[in-house]
């Protein structure tokens, strides 16, 4: 097997979590296909912790990635409403593997840690 440096090529699924798994973008989505269309300070609330400019800056990449779908209202005040669109929605299936795998697996994990951390 040739060696290569350029991650899609070693792992193809590499490029996939780079999309899917950066901060911000999970709670994002899972955010927006929980509870549907959603306005700016509605997804910040929900979310918590996240800061409004991290959060414009995420909204805008998973826009472009076209796994987000905003509409702008022209009215006074304007207003702005965020939506997962048809192809965020079908990372569903994947979210829902992660989440069944995390019910089943996490106290394994947790155990594991544990089990190194107390390693002399």
């Amino acid at each position: 097997m040739e060696k290569t440096d350029d991650p899609a090529v070693a792992c193809p699924i590499a490029p996939v979590v780079d999309l899917v798994f950066s901060r911000w973008t999970t709670p994002i989505l899972w955010a927006l296909h929980e509870f549907g269309r959603q306005r700016f300070v509605e997804l910040e609330r929900r979310i918590g912790v996240i800061t409004p400019k991290v959060l414009t800056q995420r909204l805008r990449q998973l826009e472009r990635d076209g796994l987000v779908v905003r509409t702008y209202h022209p009215e006074v005040p304007p207003r702005v409403e965020y939506e997962i669109s048809d192809l965020g929605r079908s990372l569903a299936p994947l979210f829902a593997s992660l989440a069944e795998w995390g019910s089943s697996n996490m106290d394994k994990v947790d155990h594991a840690r544990q089990v190194y951390d107390a390693r002399p």
